[in-house]
């Protein structure tokens, strides 16, 4: 039983607005304006010409999520997928999916399955108006290798033969402005000449690169003759070894979207010193007609922080790979296949994305924004089941007298207490046997009650010599019940609680009422019970800020952050049962929070549960 809906655009026409924000506005403000409205689109990204010859572009606005495929997504980038696929659905655009896979040597194919799985799985794609918007930088090579000859010929770039040392030196600081290189003043024939023996593998690794000419006095430093172009040998998983040359990021993210005929491109917030470049690249490129106009512009907002978590690559694979956690996919981690296999979904996170807006100031969201996302939506849509993940043996001793020996009781429960009209199948009812043994938490019974404690204790003799009665409780759909004593082994470990029904007290019967109790507790039949691996995940670090201000973030690992039993759950959780767990199915155990049937291990024979979060945030409390 999935307790998940897919996205339907269908479904978007009866949300609420969006709330604004100054994205919204920058293309609310374009689109009034007509901004974009006469530019044309060729059917596919290319050159000027390419879409000069196409019809206007159907699409209002076009946006793009463009990771660069050198590891697994985690929810900061789930933040970027829902805002670009987001505002593109929600003013009648398109979203590019681009892999930006310009650097051979961290890439892999692996990286690129992983990624477009993510993205369906949190309910977007990218096709529109017919057409497949899916894309892969390495494919725009031969123009980009283009666009810097071009740059050349006109003068805006030449071939540097410094050593890195030397143009890392020469290249100034904030305080002083940065030295030009001896080969700046090169002619353009020449720069082409040695550019040319670049790309034809006739120098090493590293002997030169190709540099912008812009201004080595700007106060940007970004402006300062940034590189383009480097050596480098390496095999790339999709275009192999035809290229020895390839573009650095910085050139080749704007010539990206101006391909594409993005409209607005955007961007985090460390990227806003390069905005300058974007668009003095954009500018110069469409002064010789190569691109189309008016080009793209870029938009940067607040990238997410989010205590308890990590979301270094380089930190992420140290994790898996010094074996922290188990893999990429481990619950405890923020990528979004950690996420899908600890429970999360896809409305969770986009809920979540939604609530923590957009803005242009950096600020940290507690994870517990994060958690609260996920009860919102799994609440009115996931069946409920009882569970005992820290079991004792609750014996009912009156039971025979009551009942007769290895007699069993029928009782049931709502499958959901509130059926919505979306879910029918959750109107019907669960069932369990009560017995003379159930299965009860073991925090549940205590030998001297602490104050305020509801639960089960036995007969309290007081300071006067009188006996107080045993506590009494009901059975969560059964009976209600009084304890009167319980059985430790010798080394004072609780083996055993015993308790006297009440007669004429089920759940549902005239008697019902009859009594009054302060308590009531969950339990599962040792007669029907279903035996089931769960796993109690918890925040992977202890320090909400892991690795801030330098920290060894190692340091802060939280020890506790997973716990692994053996429970007892109630049989419409097995095989034929009500509400049959399946994999990637999720649920609310009654008192204890909300779980996931693992989508990996968890079967028919073995039943494996991860529990994704509590009722509510009881973090350090």
């Amino acid at each position: 039983m999935s307790s998940s809906t897919p996205h339907s655009p269908a479904a978007d026409k009866t949300e609420a607005p969006k709330p604004s924000n100054f994205l919204r506005q920058i293309i609310e403000s374009d689109l009034a304006q007509g901004s974009y409205a006469t530019r044309h689109w060729g059917g596919t990204p290319g050159d000027a010409a390419h879409h000069q010859d196409g019809a206007i572009d159907p699409s209002a606005i076009r946006t793009r999520f463009p990771p660069e495929p050198n590891g697994y997504l985690h929810i900061g980038h789930a933040k970027s997928i829902c805002l670009n696929f987001g505002l593109a659905r929600d003013y009648g655009g398109v979203c590019h999916m681009r892999f930006d896979d310009t650097n051979p040597e961290k890439e892999d194919q692996e990286y690129v399955d992983s990624i477009l799985d993510a993205v369906k799985w949190l309910g977007f794609n990218w096709e529109a108006n017919g057409t497949s918007h899916y894309y892969q930088a390495s494919n725009y090579f031969d123009f980009m290798y283009r666009a810097a000859e071009y740059l050349i010929e006109a003068g805006h770039a030449y071939v540097d033969e410094q050593s890195a040392e030397e143009m890392r030196a020469n290249r100034g600081d904030f305080g002083k402005p940065g030295i030009e290189s001896p080969y700046r003043g090169r002619t353009p024939a020449e720069n082409l000449q040695r550019f040319r023996e670049m790309a034809q593998g006739q120098h090493a690794d590293g002997a030169m690169v190709l540099r912008s000419k812009i201004d080595m006095a700007a106060p940007n430093i970004n402006l300062r003759d940034p590189a383009i172009y480097r050596i480098r040998r390496a095999t790339h998983h999709n275009t192999g070894d035809k290229w020895c040359i390839y573009p650095m990021y910085t050139f080749a993210h704007p010539i990206e979207d101006a391909l594409e005929n993005i409209t607005h491109s955007i961007c985090t917030l460390e990227f806003e010193d390069q905005r300058p470049f974007y668009d003095w690249l954009l500018d110069r490129l469409a002064e010789g007609d190569l691109i189309n106009t008016p080009h793209p512009r870029q938009y940067e907002f607040a990238r997410l922080n989010l205590t308890y978590v990590i979301t270094s690559k380089r930190k992420l694979a140290q994790l898996v790979n010094e074996h922290h956690v188990s893999g990429w996919d481990d619950p405890r981690l923020p990528t979004l296949v950690g996420l899908r296999r600890r429970g999360y979904t896809p409305e969770a996170i986009q809920l979540f994305a939604e609530r923590i807006g957009v803005s242009k100031a950096d600020s940290w969201i507690d994870y517990s924004t994060l958690e609260g996302a996920l009860r919102d939506t799994l609440d009115t849509v996931v069946p409920r089941a009882m569970a005992v993940l820290d079991p004792v043996k609750l014996v009912i001793t009156n039971w025979d007298a009551l009942y007769g020996e290895n007699v069993l009781d029928d009782c049931s429960a709502p499958i959901h207490p509130h059926p919505h009209a979306d879910h029918p199948e959750h109107a019907g009812r669960r069932s369990f046997k009560f017995g003379k043994a159930v299965w009860i938490e073991r925090s549940d019974y205590e030998d001297v009650p602490p104050k305020g404690y509801n639960r089960l204790y036995p007969p309290q003799t007081s300071q006067d010599g009188t006996t107080k009665p045993g506590n009494t409780v009901r059975l969560k759909y059964g009976h209600v019940i009084r304890c009167t004593g319980a059985v430790k082994d010798a080394a004072g470990q609780l083996t055993e609680v015993h308790a006297e029904l009440i007669p004429d007290t089920k759940s549902g019967t005239p008697g019902a009422d009859a009594i009054k109790v302060k308590g009531v507790i969950t339990w599962v039949a040792v007669a029907d019970a279903v035996p089931a691996e769960v796993r109690l995940y918890d925040r992977l670090f202890t320090d909400a800020y892991p690795d801030a201000g330098g920290k060894d973030f190692l340091s802060t690992l939280n020890p506790n952050s997973l716990k692994t039993v053996t429970a007892y759950v109630e049989p419409a959780l097995g095989t034929g049962g009500a509400i049959a767990a399946k994999a990637d199915d999720k649920f609310q155990f009654e008192r204890h929070g909300y779980f996931a049937a693992d989508r990996l291990d968890c079967t028919a024979d073995k039943l494996v549960f991860n529990r994704v979060t509590g009722l509510k945030d009881s973090w350090g409390k």
